[in-house]
């Protein structure tokens, strides 16, 4: 992997430890020659990522909608920073400058990004690792969520297993490079195909 996007929040969270999970990665990227693509703004984790990204000597891609540029929120020390149009702009240009998805803990816009992304995915639309840094068990319901989608038969175990989750930074990295996409990827309701 050479370029990561990460989804994180536009708040800094309530705990200390959400800020060091963000230095964690910031360092592992930098040290590994991984390129960090976000979305390119200066608040909360999101600055942070980057901050430590560039301190540490590595790349920063930016991506922002014109919206939150004029309102002066981008991030003005990057390595790049595309401005552009929308929000769907947006994620759809952080895809494509990506090798795979992580989402630290965030609110709304996280989960959001998130979602699309492994949608995506389970769509067969890339074939880009997608994982949930799990920090403290921030994810944990979301995770049972999950779990309980598939005992529903409203999402596939096939499905699921797409979604990686790790509470450190090392071993979903591990789980994202070691990572392969199902040669049948794509979308089949899970009670299974039309008749």
């Amino acid at each position: 992997m050479r370029s990561l996007n990460v989804f994180c929040g536009s708040s800094r969270g309530r705990r200390p430890v959400y800020l060091h999970a963000v230095g964690e990665l910031a360092r592992v990227l930098a040290s590994d020659g991984i390129r960090l693509v976000y979305g390119g703004n200066s608040t909360g984790t999101m600055g942070a990522l980057a901050d430590g990204v560039l301190e540490a000597g590595g790349q920063v891609v930016g991506v922002i909608p014109e919206h939150d540029f004029s309102q002066g929120w981008a991030h003005e020390g990057l390595t790049e920073l595309h401005v552009v149009d929308s929000m769907h702009e947006r994620k759809a240009r952080m895809a494509e400058l990506s090798d795979g998805f992580i989402a630290l803990p965030g609110g709304l816009g996280t989960l959001d990004e998130f979602a699309e992304a492994i949608t995506w995915l389970q769509l067969g639309l890339h074939h880009k690792p997608t994982g949930l840094l799990n920090t403290a068990g921030y994810y944990d319901a979301l995770l049972r969520f999950f779990d309980h989608a598939v005992a529903e038969r409203f999402l596939r175990e096939e499905d699921r297993a797409l979604i990686l989750a790790e509470t450190e930074v090392r071993p979903l990295l591990d789980l994202m490079r070691a990572w392969t996409p199902r040669q049948d990827q794509g979308w089949v309701p899970a009670d299974g195909p039309a008749a």
